[in-house]
């Protein structure tokens, strides 16, 4: 068995209130490593192009206000 199908047992054994818990921790675990993707793409500049295509779409008028 892979560690992860013995994770994967060991949370279908959770409580409803461990399950909660753990998507409550999991979530922010998530979003936390996203964040660190993100930070460090842009501090590498990988998201410049991006950046730099979205401000042409709207300084040619292709944007609209949110």
């Amino acid at each position: 068995m892979t560690k992860v199908e013995q994770i994967e047992q060991d949370v279908r054994r959770l409580s409803e209130r461990e399950l909660a818990s753990f998507r409550a921790w999991f979530s922010e675990f998530d979003a936390a490593g996203w964040d660190q993707q993100f930070a460090a793409d842009a501090t590498a500049g990988r998201l410049d192009a991006r950046a730099d295509a979205a401000l042409a779409d709207h300084a040619a008028g292709r944007s609209r206000a949110l």
